[in-house]
């Protein structure tokens, strides 16, 4: 595959894995699927939940703002519904052909010599049909997603009280992430267009780039107004293509996700 020309990472670099968001990362807000995700989301509360029509929008965005994704937002109120149901509502029935092809994001990617990982709140059927659509279903590792990280364990009393008493259903800080995939912190770089995700990750001790604006702030080493500017900005993560490291393995055919009882 393209992938397995590229060069390998050296073991002493700076940074030894990128994790990056998906949606409206990897592609821009501009191409409308958030709108349809928003519009799903809706949906689902009004017509799954009973929620009142009129109330909806704004729960909506408030429970996004404060808890970072409505569905966690909708466990912590106490809404008792199945995760796969909600992704199938939401997630299956999205517009994907308004996404199209990028060839050069594909460049960018096969030319980083660094292990390259996503982490998405949704689920892995979203995350595969994003990248094929893209052209980037070869460019990563992996895919943490929502089944990946698994959180309830029914034979576990202690992990199910603190599912109970944490309001973050999928948080970068809510569980083994870092375990998971074999991630040090120190040497990773997080790209994420939600500044509430980098602050956390910052906080963390990952090294952080706000996509999708110029503006740096608090929690951010670096703002791209497209992940397309990403060698301008960060060009140090090609400074180790001039060197191999035999035991990386490059990205091929991607490895979805592992399933994990936290």
């Amino acid at each position: 595959m393209e992938c397995e020309d590229q060069m390998n990472q050296t073991t002493d670099s700076k940074y030894e894995c990128l994790l990056f968001d998906l949606d409206d990362t990897l592609y821009p807000l501009t191409s409308g699927i958030s709108s349809e995700v928003t519009k799903n989301i809706q949906e689902y509360m009004i017509k799954k939940l009973g929620i009142e029509e009129a109330k909806v929008p704004g729960l909506c965005a408030s429970l996004y703002k404060y808890y970072g994704t409505t569905m966690a937002g909708l466990k912590a109120l106490g809404y008792n519904f199945d995760y796969e149901d909600f992704h199938s509502f939401v997630h299956g029935r999205l517009p994907y052909t308004m996404l199209k092809a990028d060839p050069i994001l594909r460049k960018l990617m096969l030319s980083l010599p660094i292990r390259k990982v996503i982490f998405t709140n949704a689920d892995k059927n979203h995350a595969a049909r994003v990248l094929n659509r893209l052209g980037l279903e070869d460019c990563f590792e992996g895919i943490i997603s929502v089944e990946t990280l698994n959180p309830i364990n029914k034979d576990n009393s202690s992990a199910a009280d603190d599912l109970k008493s944490n309001t973050a259903i999928f948080d970068i800080d809510s569980y083994c992430v870092f375990k998971i995939a074999n991630i040090n912190p120190q040497k990773t770089l997080f790209f994420d267009d939600s500044i509430r995700n980098l602050q956390t990750g910052k906080n963390m001790g990952l090294q952080t780039v706000w996509v999708g604006t110029s503006h740096r702030t608090d929690g951010v080493d670096y703002a791209l107004e497209s992940i397309h500017n990403i060698r301008e900005a960060v060009p140090e993560l090609w400074e180790a293509a001039n060197e191999k490291d035999e035991n990386f393995q490059q990205p091929g055919k991607i490895s979805v996700e592992t399933k994990v009882r936290a």
